[in-house]
């Protein structure tokens, strides 16, 4: 398996629904004042220091690049030794990374710095969420 295997248009598709569905997920009347709120920020903006939208923005990209790009190395690995690799299949793929690892290997990173669970859960569902329907993206487009 080499990333010339990879469906560069499948993970773009599955890269940009991931953005779009990040930004639904933290929008103003979404999970974002609910978010803020449980991170100990009332007022519900982000101060100076934290406001660096190019850091903020351009982190979450580089994210989901190298997420998609794990996940479609993933699944592409796997739909070579399996002829019948589904669309749930990748779903069910992507839902096994976003909660299994993704998830849980930042629980304890979380409640050791001090987080709440709630900041937690929101945060991780998103990927939870993204990386279920990338899955099922890259699937579809291999």
């Amino acid at each position: 398996m080499t990333f010339s295997d990879l469906n560069i248009v499948g993970v773009l598709i599955a890269f940009v629904v991931s953005f779009i569905s990040g930004g639904i997920w933290f929008g103003p009347r979404t999970f974002y004042p609910i978010w803020m709120k449980a991170r100990g920020i009332e007022s519900g903006q982000l101060n100076q220091q934290q406001n660096k939208p190019a850091l903020l923005f351009g982190g979450t990209i580089i994210g989901l690049i190298f997420q998609t790009l794990t996940l479609a190395v993933i699944i592409t690995s796997l739909q070579t030794g399996s002829a019948d690799f589904s669309v749930a299949d990748g779903a069910l793929v992507g839902a096994a990374v976003g909660i299994g690892i993704a998830a849980f290997a930042s629980l304890s990173h979380r409640l050791f710095g001090g987080e709440s669970l709630k900041v937690w859960i929101i945060e991780t569902a998103n990927d939870a969420l993204n990386l279920t329907i990338a899955g099922a993206i890259i699937t579809f487009f291999n």
